[in-house]
């Protein structure tokens, strides 16, 4: 027994990460209509951003600046920000296919550069032996799971409390107007051009959030940590929660990681041992089909944008 709650603090710490990169996605998406392939690009910038910010000196490394946890977060998500906005500039006058493609050479391009840039990221080793934030204060890693997990909890609360605040603003309205229709909303004076890098750059941070506060738990970051199959699981989740309504990024972030780990640990124990390599292709399978399902029952999610709407009519 103790060991499933054990499993179930770890899997519960992955959900609620994985949830702020859904909310960051959703703002993207749900909200303005930007289709994001590089999620995971964002990601990584944040969990490597914190990681050379926090991690120890070492003489073959670029970085290893020993920064306090929290400083060298803000420091990742910066860092996710800024290329956000750099890439923004770039790409967002590009549209649907055409944008999706962009962001997702954008992904690509940041794997290759951790794997590459060994000076900077450790290349295909990573970076390890990165400190824990207030680690040495628990008996054991036990206990530092239970505070990491509340710690998590709290950050993915505070990101839903302000994200909601914003998109009950006349900010949030203007998202919608733009996805709705560009047109329309500059010939009310806006300039949607900036509404959808502004909802782009935050979004991205969200990303870079995210990942820094994977690293601080895993004290461990290497290239394979953001394959592509990531963004897939991500846009996974905000199709099964449902997109436009920020309570669907937890809905949707435990399903799909739900199903993911407990394929993951059938597969492991009922396939014969010549056949586990073919594991992954199952689990994505798995998922693809959950996605399917999703669109023909729920098209709008489990709980999409328009129950939110419904509700609040009533």
């Amino acid at each position: 027994m103790t060991g499933i709650l054990l499993y179930l603090v770890f899997f519960l710490i992955v959900t609620l990460i994985y949830s702020i990169v859904v909310m960051g996605l959703n703002l993207q998406w749900g909200y303005t209509g930007l289709f994001n392939a590089g999620v995971v690009a964002f990601y990584a910038i944040g969990a490597y951003g914190t990681a050379v910010l926090m991690g120890p000196d070492r003489s073959t490394l670029i970085g290893g600046f020993g920064l306090p946890f929290p400083i060298a977060l803000i420091g990742g998500m910066a860092a996710a920000g800024l290329g956000a906005l750099i890439v923004g500039l770039a790409a967002l006058r590009l549209r649907d296919d055409y944008l999706a493609i962009a962001t997702f050479g954008i992904a690509i391009s940041v794997q290759l550069v951790a794997l590459n840039f060994e000076g900077l990221t450790g290349g295909a080793q990573g970076l390890i032996g990165l400190p824990r934030p207030l680690f040495s204060m628990f008996d054991s890693p036990n206990g530092f799971n239970l505070f990491y997990l509340g710690f998590v909890a709290c950050m993915a609360a505070l990101v839903y409390l302000a994200l909601q605040t914003a998109l009950g603003s006349p900010w949030g309205r203007l998202l919608k107007a733009v996805r709705e229709d560009e047109t329309a909303a500059a010939s009310l004076g806006k300039n949607p051009a900036m509404v959808r890098l502004q909802a782009f750059v935050l979004g991205c941070t969200l990303m870079g959030l995210a990942g820094g506060l994977y690293v601080g738990f895993i004290g461990f970051v290497s290239p394979l940590d953001f394959l592509p199959i990531l963004t897939f699981q991500i846009w996974a989740m905000l199709i099964v929660g449902g997109s436009g309504n920020t309570k669907g990024a937890f809905v949707g972030a435990f399903a799909v990681w739900g199903l993911w780990s407990v394929s993951g640990m059938a597969v492991s124990k009922l396939l014969p041992v010549q056949f586990q390599s073919q594991g992954g292709a199952i689990q994505t399978m798995l998922i693809g089909l959950l996605i399917v399902l999703t669109l023909l029952f729920r098209p709008r999610g489990l709980i999409g944008e328009s129950e939110t709407i419904s509700r609040h009519a009533n």
